[in-house]
């Protein structure tokens, strides 16, 4: 992996639940003097690193912050998720839109040479094929998260045709830590079960027993992350982004591993307004490109996840 230890990196929505462990390896990678957290509140988590209150649709506070830190390279995490964007969703288009938007014409200008900006599994809807949804197909999303991730991986790959900038993007799957809280997805059930195993040896869940999605380890999701960013540019073939397969599994069989662990485990299901986005979502993704590509390959299985995630809520 080339890494360069004098480029100065900004993380934009580093207190997220990808914000937190994203920033962890970078401090690994290029050392913490040289990451810059940014957020619209402070946390613990930056206690080692320079931070900076910055809402991402100021573009003036953005490029000022930019230039005091000589930042080359910007990750935009910033954004309303699924869930909560539904019941905000003029706001949520706003933010995840204009701060995308704000980021790109910064690095126009020549402020950012790399942009990395994550899309989701949402950009897919209800009349995509549900296994094994390819890298090219029907994408008619049906949340305005979704909508507002389709419109930036469009506007991504237009920056690079037009502009030639260095953008880079994967479409996260559900995202499973034991570090940070949730970010109000419709997949935060996979999180909140292992909570409430420990807690309370029993969760009741907004899907049905039987709704399979795609998921993925954090530790996976942070790796793919880094590696995508470190990939020479003649690698990156797709500038829009890239389908990321992880895990796939329901909450019956999340529940019956868990129960390894804690067998008087129990679970009720009392589907929400969450199922309908989650019955619009593939089952299962196919990432050939990414691993042909950048050379992606996913290491956790369900069993190995279940088992860190309790050890480490332990």
């Amino acid at each position: 992996m080339d890494v360069n230890k004098e480029e100065k990196v900004l993380i934009i929505g580093a207190g997220g639940q990808i914000g937190v462990e994203l920033l962890e390896e970078l401090n690994k990678l290029y050392g913490s003097s040289n990451v810059v957290a940014a957020d619209v509140k402070q946390s613990p988590a930056f206690a080692n690193n320079a931070f900076e209150v910055l809402d991402v649709l100021n573009k003036e506070r953005l490029l000022e912050k930019v230039k005091k830190h000589q930042i080359k390279q910007v990750y935009l995490l910033a954004a309303l998720l699924s869930a909560t964007a539904e019941k905000n969703p003029l706001y949520a288009w706003q933010l995840n839109m204009q701060g995308l938007f704000n980021v790109l014409e910064l690095a126009k200008e020549g402020h950012i040479q790399k942009v990395y900006w994550p899309s989701s599994i949402a950009v897919f809807g209800p009349t995509t094929p549900k296994q094994n949804t390819p890298q090219y197909t029907v994408m008619e999303p049906t949340t305005v998260y979704g909508i507002s991730k389709l419109a930036g991986e469009r506007w991504c790959e237009y920056y690079f045709l037009k502009h030639g900038i260095d953008v880079r993007s994967i479409r996260y799957p559900g995202l499973i830590s034991y570090k940070s809280a949730p970010g109000g997805g419709t997949t935060d059930y996979a999180v909140h079960i292992f909570h409430e195993a420990l807690k309370t040896k029993s969760y009741e869940c907004f899907l049905s027993e039987d709704t399979a999605l795609p998921m993925m380890y954090m530790p996976d999701a942070i790796r793919a992350t880094i590696e995508i960013m470190h990939a020479p540019a003649e690698k990156i073939k797709i500038r829009g982004s890239y389908n990321l397969g992880g895990i796939s599994f329901n909450p019956k069989q999340i529940a019956n591993e868990i129960r390894k662990h804690i067998p008087d485990f129990k679970i009720a299901y009392k589907p929400d307004f969450r199922q309908q986005i989650a019955d619009s979502w593939p089952q299962s993704i196919d990432d050939r490109e990414t691993q042909t590509d950048w050379g992606w390959k996913n290491t956790y299985q369900l069993p190995q996840m279940v088992s860190s995630m309790l050890d480490n809520l332990k």
